[in-house]
C-alpha cells in the first residue's frame, strides 16, 4: 500500500472512473486538491469565471456525450452555495455531475469560521448524495459511491464536501486495487415486456412517446428499430428531441404547450394508446391531463419507480432502464414479426405524415424589425444536420424548438425543467469541451444571454469556438407574454438609450462591445436578408480565431409565439402557412 494525501486518492479515482473534465475556481479551502490535480497531470480544468458557471459548464459537458461526468470545483462557502443552480438543473433532468468544494477544518466547522456553511444540507434536496467527509478514510469511499450514484437507477448530480484538514490527511491507498462500484439499473422482464406489446398491439392509432430517458441511457438506435419494427409514430418529448430524427417518417412531432408543433398535437389528440420511455409527463408535454388522457390508453416505462404515477395513474406501469426495455421489445417485436402477428399501421403512419405535411407555421417573413420565426429559418438553411444546439428557456428557446430541426441524440441540449437563465453560455462551452470537433450552437435571449455573459472570456481563453445566436428584442419576452393575461407589461423592457452606443437604437446593452471586450468576436444583424451572410461570416471567424461568434439578432420589440393551456387550444398569434414558400424549411414541403 502507498502512503498519500486523500485528495492525492481522490484525483486518482477521477482518472480511473473516467471523469477527467473539472470547471472550476480555486481558492484556499481547496487548493489542496487543485495541488493534487497538478501532481496527478490528467484531470483537465477550465478555470470559470463564475461558479454557477462552472457548474452549468460541467452540465454542459456531461450532457454532450454518452458516459460522460463533468467534475465542478470550488473553494468553501459561497461558492458551493453558487452551485446549487447548476445541481438543480443537473438534478431536474438527471444529469451526473459531480460537485467538490472545499471547507473550513473539521473543527472548525461549528465555530462560524470564514467562508464555512452546511453545504451538505443545502445541497441535499438537489442531488443524489451530499456529503461532509469527517474523517480522512472515507474519501475514497464516498468518492466510488458518488460514481456508483450518479451512474445507478436515475442519473443525477453528487457534492463531495472536503474540510481542509481532511484534504490535507495521509492515507493508505492503491488506485491499482481500486474498482468501480457496479452499476444498479432496473430491467423489464419479459413478461412485464409482452403485457406492454399485447397493449400497444390491441390499439388501432398507437403512438411512442420517447423521453430524455432514451438519451440518458445512449439507446436511440433501439428507439428507432422499435419504431420501425412496428411501424409506430414517435412524439419525442422536449428533452427526448433527437432520439429519432426529424426527417424519419415516423418522427410525428412534439407535443405541449409550448415546445411543440401543430401536427404533434393534433397526431396526440387523434390516437388511442401511448407507451411512455424515459419521461416524465411534464406539465408543459401534457397540459391538462383531462385533455391529455381522454381516450387513449397509457403504459409509462421509467428507471425510477416512484416516477409511475407521479403525474396520472398509467394503465400498465414498468419501472425499468430504457435501454434494457427497448432490447427486450426489440425481440419481442422481431419474434411477432417472423410469426407475422403484428398489426399494419401504414394507414396511421400515412395520416401522422399527412399532418406534418400541412400543420405549419408560418417562418418566412420580410418584416425589419426581424419577427424571429425568419431566424430560426436562417438557421436551419446555415447549420447542418450534425449541428448540437443549447438553449435553456424563454421565447427564443419556445420558438427554436417549434421551428428547428434536430437530426440525432444530443444535438439539442436543454435545461429542462429547472431552465435557468444563464445556463446557455457556460453550458455550451461544457458542450464543446465534450465536443470537440463539432459544430455547436447556442441560441439565447438578451436577457439569458446577459446573466452570465462573462463566461465568453472562458471561450477566448481556452479556445472554446461556437456560436451564439442572439435574438434580442430589449424584452423579457416570455414574461411580457405571460403577464397579457393580468392585462399589465410591468418591469419587462430593457431598453434604454446607450449613450456610449447611440448605434443600438434604443435596444440598450450595447452587446457586440461587450462579447468583443471578452476576447470574442460579435456581429449585429438588423435586416433579414443579411442574415446568410452573418451566419457564414460567423463559421468563417469562428474557424479563425477560434473564439466563441456572438451573432446578435435584432428583432420587433412584441412578438408572441405560439403557446396555451391545453394541448387543443394552442394559440397561434402570428399568420400560419399556406404554402411552400411560407415554410421553406420545413421537414415536410407544404403543397400550394
Amino acid at each position: 500500500m502507498t502512503k498519500m494525501r486523500t485528495v492525492d486518492a481522490a484525483v486518482a479515482i477521477l482518472a480511473k472512473e473516467g471523469a477527467i473534465e473539472a470547471f472550476g475556481l480555486p481558492g484556499a479551502a481547496i487548493n489542496p486538491f487543485y495541488s493534487a490535480m497538478r501532481a496527478h497531470g490528467g484531470i483537465r480544468h477550465t478555470l470559470a469565471r463564475h461558479v454557477e458557471g462552472a457548474s452549468h459548464m460541467a452540465d454542459g459537458y456531461s450532457r454532450a456525450a454518452d458516459g460522460n461526468i463533468g467534475i465542478c470545483i470550488g473553494t468553501s462557502g459561497p461558492a458551493g452555495t453558487d452551485m446549487i443552480t447548476g445541481l438543480y438543473a443537473a438534478w431536474a433532468d438527471s444529469i451526473p455531475m459531480l460537485c467538490i468544494t472545499g471547507q473550513a477544518p473539521v473543527a472548525k466547522l461549528h465555530k462560524e469560521d470564514f467562508q464555512a456553511v452546511d453545504i451538505e444540507s443545502i445541497a441535499k434536496p438537489v442531488t443524489k448524495m451530499a456529503m461532509t467527509i469527517m474523517e480522512p478514510g472515507q474519501v475514497p469511499g464516498a468518492f466510488q459511491k458518488a460514481f456508483q450514484l450518479m451512474r445507478s437507477g436515475r442519473p443525477g448530480p453528487v457534492l463531495l464536501d472536503l474540510p481542509f484538514d481532511v484534504q490535507m490527511a495521509e492515507i493508505e491507498f492503491d488506485i491499482d486495487a481500486y474498482e468501480p462500484i457496479a452499476v444498479e439499473k432496473p430491467k423489464a422482464s419479459r413478461k412485464q415486456l409482452e403485457k406492454a406489446l399485447d397493449m400497444l398491439t390491441a390499439a388501432e392509432r398507437p403512438l411512442i412517446v420517447a423521453g430524455g430517458g432514451i438519451i440518458n441511457a445512449g439507446a436511440s438506435a433501439q428507439l428507432v428499430e422499435l419504431a420501425e419494427l412496428l411501424n409506430v409514430p414517435v412524439i419525442p418529448t422536449l428533452m427526448g428531441w433527437g432520439t429519432i430524427p426529424d426527417d424519419h417518417v415516423l418522427m410525428a412531432g412534439m407535443v405541449g404547450l409550448q415546445t411543440s408543433h401543430r401536427y404533434g398535437n393534433e397526431t396526440m389528440l387523434a390516437s388511442d394508446f401511448v407507451i411512455g420511455i424515459g419521461n416524465r409527463w411534464a406539465n408543459r408535454h401534457t397540459g391538462g391531463l383531462d385533455t391529455y388522457t381522454a381516450g387513449r390508453k397509457f403504459v409509462h416505462i421509467d428507471i425510477e419507480p416512484t416516477q409511475i404515477g407521479r403525474v396520472f395513474s398509467p394503465d400498465f406501469g414498468i419501472a425499468s432502464d430504457a435501454g434494457a426495455a427497448l432490447d427486450g421489445l426489440i425481440e419481442l417485436a422481431r419474434e411477432r414479426q417472423a410469426a407475422k402477428s403484428l398489426p399494419d399501421y401504414s394507414a396511421w403512419v400515412a395520416e401522422c405524415t399527412a399532418r406534418k405535411g400541412s400543420l405549419q407555421r408560418k417562418t418566412h417573413f420580410e418584416n425589419v424589425p426581424i419577427k424571429p420565426q425568419r431566424v430560426y429559418e436562417e438557421m436551419n438553411k446555415a447549420f447542418g444536420k450534425d449541428t448540437t444546439y443549447v438553449s435553456t428557456i424563454g421565447l427564443s428557446q419556445i420558438a427554436g424548438a417549434q421551428l428547428l430541426h434536430v437530426f440525432g441524440p444530443r444535438k439539442w441540449i436543454n435545461a429542462g425543467q429547472a431552465g435557468p437563465l444563464g445556463w446557455t453560455c457556460p453550458a455550451a462551452l461544457g458542450v464543446v469541451r465534450g465536443k470537440p470537433d463539432e459544430t455547436v450552437v447556442a441560441l439565447s435571449g438578451d436577457y439569458d444571454f446577459q446573466f452570465m455573459i462573462e463566461e465568453l472570456a472562458v471561450g477566448a481563453q481556452f479556445s472554446l469556438p461556437y456560436i451564439h445566436v442572439v435574438v434580442n428584442n430589449s424584452y423579457l419576452g416570455l414574461i411580457r407574454q405571460s403577464q397579457r393575461g393580468f392585462n399589465m407589461e410591468q418591469n419587462v423592457s430593457l431598453a434604454f438609450e446607450n449613450i456610449n452606443s447611440p448605434e443600438t437604437n434604443g435596444y440598450g446593452v450595447d452587446h457586440i462591445k461587450v462579447a468583443e471586450g471578452l476576447g470574442c468576436k460579435a456581429i449585429r444583424v438588423e435586416n433579414p436578408s443579411d442574415l446568410p451572410a452573418a451566419f457564414d461570416k460567423a463559421k468563417a471567424l469562428m474557424g479563425e480565431f477560434k473564439v466563441p461568434v456572438v451573432v446578435e439578432v435584432i428583432l420587433e420589440k412584441v412578438t408572441n409565439i405560439s403557446m396555451g393551456v391545453e394541448i387543443n387550444g394552442v394559440n397561434e398569434f402570428e399568420e400560419l402557412a399556406e404554402r411552400g414558400e411560407d415554410a421553406p424549411t420545413a421537414i415536410i414541403a407544404l403543397l400550394d
